[in-house]
């Protein structure tokens, strides 16, 4: 399961966005990059096309099983598979692991999107299905395109990079009006005056904070999306079909 991360001489590793972000380069260089990119949509399509309906969990890498958030992570995963979703997190460990381990051990099924990165971040063990990818913006691409809701766990700076990635695109109609529940009151206290204040000053709408739903119970968050996913997309599950000369395999 380990990644062999090959680095060059500058310690990039040779197919990271670092490397092509450092501006303009050989024009074959950047026709390759696009080709790259094609090929892990591609190959992400073609491994994640039978996952869903999903929920996708963000949250901290950092939290170990000893933290509360952690525990509270697992009771998310355990409860959103008993709504009958499939859980996709990004894969890695801490609160990813968690919401993917309540669903693994509960029956639910558990979808990674591992990143390959310089510190060879490993794909947790509570994985029926994942895919290791070596982009970000393809990454959380995928962990947006499979989900009727998203869950936003605590977490740090790709946490709510992932939070307003996916308020971003709801708000402009780019998708649809998907629940976004925030987890953690305490923790995110700060963070949800942060937005009303947005609202107050009016560089955003007052009817984007009902875009957010905030809060502690898992409950209530079960309660929230049957009534506007399962509900509002008449979702349920359907027989699989595949077709074998597409070299495609049931989940």
């Amino acid at each position: 399961m380990k990644n062999n991360i090959q680095r060059n001489n500058n310690g990039l590793h040779p197919r990271s966005e670092r490397a092509f972000l450092k501006g303009p380069r050989n024009r074959f260089r950047e026709l390759w990059f696009t080709f790259k990119v094609q090929y892990n949509f591609i190959r992400a399509f073609r491994k994640l096309h039978f996952v869903g309906p999903c929920v996708t969990v963000f949250g901290s890498a950092r939290f170990d099983a000893s933290n509360p958030y952690y525990k509270l992570a697992e009771e998310v995963g355990k409860a959103l598979s008993e709504l009958g979703f499939s859980v996709m997190t990004g894969g890695g460990p801490g609160i990813m692991e968690a919401a993917n381990k309540g669903a693994y051990v509960n029956n639910g099924y558990s979808i990674g999107c591992n990143i390959i990165l310089p510190q060879e971040q490993e794909a947790n063990p509570y994985l029926h299905k994942w895919i290791d990818i070596p982009y970000f913006f393809v990454r959380k691409f995928l962990l947006l395109k499979y989900s009727y809701a998203f869950v936003v766990m605590p977490g740090g700076i790709g946490t709510l990079d992932e939070l307003f990635e996916a308020l971003t695109l709801i708000q402009t109609k780019m998708i649809l009006h998907f629940p976004v529940v925030l987890f953690g009151k305490k923790y995110h206290k700060e963070l949800y005056e942060h937005i009303q204040i947005m609202a107050e000053h009016e560089s955003i709408d007052e009817e984007d904070m009902k875009l957010l739903f905030l809060t502690d119970s898992v409950d209530d968050m079960v309660e929230h999306l049957k009534e506007h996913a399962v509900k509002k997309f008449g979702l349920v599950k359907k027989p699989i079909k595949t077709h074998w000369w597409l070299g495609e395999a049931r989940p």
